[in-house]
């Protein structure tokens, strides 16, 4: 049975009927019985009277779950161009849970957020998890290993970070904080995905002249190492290039366009450890490509080039005797 909103829970009543309201819009402003009439005849999760969707596009009562994730699951199909109904529906639930549980029912269970694999709104709006997992990077209170890290300043004390998370812990619980906390570690944080990475090397950063420099220098004393060592590693590595599904299409169209000058082939399939500096930028790339999978820096300047920089082989190293 509907509810009438106590004085606490007005506020959130108003949002979601405007959120409910700009839907309904965005769908055309289907009338109240063809919404109630097309609920009824599909797959729903209940039937709605087209008073009991007048009442709650209109906000005259606290409305049951099911009916709102019978009307919004409606609405969406409806849109032009179309929503994706699951999509809206994960919207639409924690405003609806603040009607009923205030504040804290906007926020993600542990286990919701688990599952939900990110920090939350794909639209740029900032939601409570994300703010939590500004607060709960330790980059802003500590500075990690270099491996890890960027060099940098903590934003706030040790002491500091210890209290806030503790508001943090109150408001999500400590098992809510411990998973986002893992993900935070894993290189998963708030920002990663906008390039403005809070402590952690971006993927897509570009390189300086110099750490660019150094990054080459160090990979081609890499590869003359692993040369020398394994006389079939070139052969294995190209043979492992060729078999690798997870390529992306336009790195393998750029060396099957490589691959089909001869002379640059026979460059490549000739290469010694003696004859690399004679070699050309060319052949050095597809060395690079055949390989290495991928190249990163993780350390901070300063710091020794095997702990600056890491690659990840086609073909792994052989465990030390």
């Amino acid at each position: 049975m509907s509810t009438s909103p106590n004085p606490e829970s007005h506020e959130a009543l108003r949002t979601l009927v405007t959120a409910l309201q700009e839907l309904h819009r965005a769908a055309g402003r289907p009338s109240h019985r063809r919404v109630s009439d097309s609920i009824k005849d599909g797959p729903y999760p209940a039937t709605v009277s087209h008073e009991g969707v007048r009442s709650t596009l209109k906000g005259l009562r606290t409305p049951r779950w099911e009916t709102v994730e019978s009307i919004v699951s409606f609405l969406a199909g409806s849109c032009r161009p179309p929503r994706d109904p699951d999509t809206e529906v994960a919207r639409f639930l924690p405003l609806w849970r603040a009607v009923k549980e205030g504040d804290t029912g906007v926020l993600m269970s542990a286990r919701e957020f688990v599952l939900a694999q990110s920090w939350g709104d794909d639209g740029g709006s900032w939601t409570p998890e994300m703010l939590a997992g500004v607060m709960i990077n330790p980059f802003n209170a500590v500075e990690l290993d270099p491996a890890l890290t960027l060099q940098h300043e903590p934003l706030i004390s040790e002491d500091e970070w210890v209290k806030v998370n503790l508001r943090v812990i109150d408001e999500f619980g400590a098992e809510f904080f411990l998973y986002a906390l893992l993900r935070i570690l894993k290189g998963e944080y708030v920002g990663e995905e906008r390039g403005s990475p809070y402590g952690y090397q971006s993927p897509g950063q570009e390189m300086d002249e110099d750490t660019a420099r150094e990054a080459f220098d160090f990979t081609c004393e890499q590869i003359l190492r692993r040369l020398r060592a394994e006389p079939n590693l070139l052969a294995r590595s190209i043979k492992a290039f060729h078999c690798d599904d997870s390529l992306d299409e336009e790195e393998r169209e750029e060396v099957l366009r490589a691959e089909s000058d001869p002379s640059l082939m026979r460059e490549v399939m000739t290469l010694s450890p003696e004859s690399w500096p004679e070699v050309s930028e060319e052949a050095h790339w597809l060395v690079f490509t055949y390989l290495a999978k991928e190249g990163r820096t993780v350390g901070r300047p300063g710091l020794p080039p095997e702990q600056r920089f890491l690659i990840t082989w086609r073909i792994p190293e052989p465990p030390e005797d």
